[in-house]
């Protein structure tokens, strides 16, 4: 494909697939006509445009980028504790069967505890601070990195295990030029996984472990019902999706990115 029709006008939109619009807009439209002629009540079910103003007021008002970015922030923060601890037990796990046998039956176990479970220890132990929901969202990222990296390095086969011991690889070299990247396509896995449930675990933790000093978007929807604003819940809620779509889309893409050597899918 040449740079010239990269940049060629309108080849942008017309690469696009736009058909995903349709449902949205179509439900969107049918919408504002129920609210239009009156068969909703207008106090549980406002408008369309009564949600893009308020909207608007809520994107446009001082607060709203900071409180954003300590939801972000919060979300991060967890999302990397979480991968770290996760992919230093999955490989721990995946390459001594000695500490599979000793850890795998506790963490086994304790993966299956609801992860609201841990609320009320958790607000114990930290309170309700940053440091509690960011722990929150690092449990919540812990598992699924753990289970894919544990899979990932127990899938590598035993000839490939041949492979380094013909070329005298040390331990720490079979560990990072052959397991780790053979393993590499499922802990990204476990990783976009992990990246998904700590959007989730960011805004449960905004709603469970709330305090009156503590912002984020959760704090949106939070403020909506205490004032019985169900446009304002709406655009909580729909910054809450738009954002963890971002997310998922830009996990795709790395993802991509960083297995392209397998070459394309068949």
């Amino acid at each position: 494909m040449s740079a010239s029709l990269l940049f060629k006008p309108g080849h942008w939109i017309s690469t696009r697939d736009w058909r995903a619009l349709v449902a949205p807009l179509l439900f969107v439209a049918l919408w504002q006509l129920a609210s239009t002629l009156g068969w909703v009540n207008p106090k549980l079910i406002v408008s369309p445009w009564a949600v893009a103003q308020a909207g608007w007021h809520e994107v446009s008002a001082n607060g709203f980028a900071h409180a954003f970015g300590a939801s972000l922030a919060r979300d991060l923060g967890g999302f990397v504790l979480g991968s770290a601890a996760g992919v230093a037990l999955g490989v721990l796990l995946g390459v001594s069967r000695w500490a599979d046998r000793l850890l795998g039956p506790t963490f086994h176990t304790l993966r299956q505890i609801s992860l609201f479970a841990w609320i009320p220890l958790i607000s114990i132990w930290l309170g309700y601070t940053d440091a509690a929901r960011v722990f929150f969202i690092a449990v919540a990222a812990f598992y699924p990195v753990v289970l894919a990296t544990h899979e990932g390095i127990r899938s590598v086969t035993r000839a490939q295990l041949e492979v380094a011991r013909v070329y005298r690889f040390s331990y720490w070299q079979s560990l990072t030029r052959l397991i780790l990247p053979a393993a590499s396509p499922q802990i990204l896995n476990g990783l976009h996984l992990a990246l998904i449930y700590a959007w989730l675990a960011t805004i449960g933790a905004e709603f469970l472990l709330p305090s009156f000093d503590a912002t984020g978007v959760g704090a949106t929807v939070i403020r909506g019902r205490a004032a019985f604003r169900v446009d304002v819940i709406i655009v909580g809620m729909l910054i809450i999706g738009l954002t963890g779509y971002a997310l998922n889309r830009l996990a795709q893409k790395l993802e991509a990115r960083l297995l392209v050597w397998r070459g394309p899918a068949h």
